[in-house]
């Protein structure tokens, strides 16, 4: 089981994973059975008896808003599964098989119902999963200088462990995304509008910065940023008018961040720099990802 893109909870036909199945076919070189549907009593029947050797693939779980839990439009409003309908959606991926083994390093963060709610015995981390795993084993404990991280997302508070432990490590540091507002609101005192503010992480800032200088760590912020009327530009120096938001850093941000990056030798990335769901605001983290596949970087 799997999924393909943001389909929101609704069927999507263009993020079918029926041309997977078929290119898994190609590349094992046998057949590979393809359902149209990933839960009921249709898909438990045929995975609870399937032919000898048979591989089978199930239809995008995201189709179904009981995976992520909720999903968001693009005006913003959220729409929350009913925890009954999550329940008896994880209760039907539990009867599809024998081993859980979860090789989707990338989504293993998230509270989805294919990554904490298949209640099987017997569960097991694939290779893909190790193979992330040795990576950041190796980056960790014995990287390659310049050691950039690269850290975005929401809320300070979230991360607060992340940013101490990899202040120990790294030589610099970019903080992005929503959280930059709490670091520009409390040490520059920036006026952020009503972009994200974390006021529980706003009182750990100042303790970050303490050890990041004690480090040695230098912290990049945005300068400029591009706000929530989509077209909307907005300097450090000037802040962010009342009532607007920024969504995603700007040009001189991405200069500078990308100009890090490139001479860094080993760069961990943990959130994105903006809110890249929608292309107007993806602009600053399409730029760092740029920028770190141009770089020196012999691990990122």
């Amino acid at each position: 089981m799997s999924h393909l893109g943001r389909p929101d909870g609704k069927v999507v036909p263009k993020l079918t994973l029926k041309p997977i199945a078929e290119e898994l076919s190609r590349l094992l070189s046998k057949p590979v059975t393809f359902l149209d549907q990933c839960v009921g009593e249709t898909v438990e029947k045929h995975c609870q008896s399937p032919a000898q050797g048979e591989i089978i693939l199930l239809e995008n779980l995201r189709f179904h808003i009981e995976e992520e839990g909720s999903v968001k439009d693009e005006a913003g409003n959220k729409t929350k599964a009913k925890p009954e309908d999550v329940a008896k959606f994880r209760a039907s991926l539990s009867k599809l098989g024998d081993v859980y083994v979860n090789d989707a390093f990338g989504t293993a963060h998230r509270a989805h119902s294919s990554m904490v709610g298949v209640d099987l015995k017997v569960k097991a981390a694939g290779f893909l999963m190790k193979k992330e795993l040795d990576f950041f084993s190796k980056a960790l404990e014995n990287p390659e200088s310049p050691f950039l991280a690269i850290v975005g997302g929401a809320k300070v508070s979230d991360k607060i462990l992340l940013i101490e432990n990899l202040l120990d490590k790294v030589n610099s540091m970019i903080i992005c995304g929503g959280m930059a507002f709490t670091f520009l609101k409390v040490l520059e005192k920036m006026e952020i509008g009503n972009s994200l503010y974390d006021a529980a992480g706003a009182d750990l800032v100042p303790k970050l910065m303490e050890k990041a200088k004690a480090k040695g760590v230098k912290i990049y912020l945005p300068c400029d940023f591009i706000t929530a009327d989509k077209t909307g530009y907005a300097t450090k120096a000037d802040g962010i008018p009342a009532g607007w938001m920024g969504l995603d850093h700007g040009s001189k941000t991405n200069a500078e961040f990308g100009s890090v990056a490139e001479s860094s030798k080993t760069i961990l990335w943990n959130g994105p720099a903006g809110v890249f769901e929608f292309a107007k605001f993806a602009s600053g983290t399409t730029a760092l990802l740029e920028s770190c596949a141009k770089s020196t970087s012999k691990e990122i």
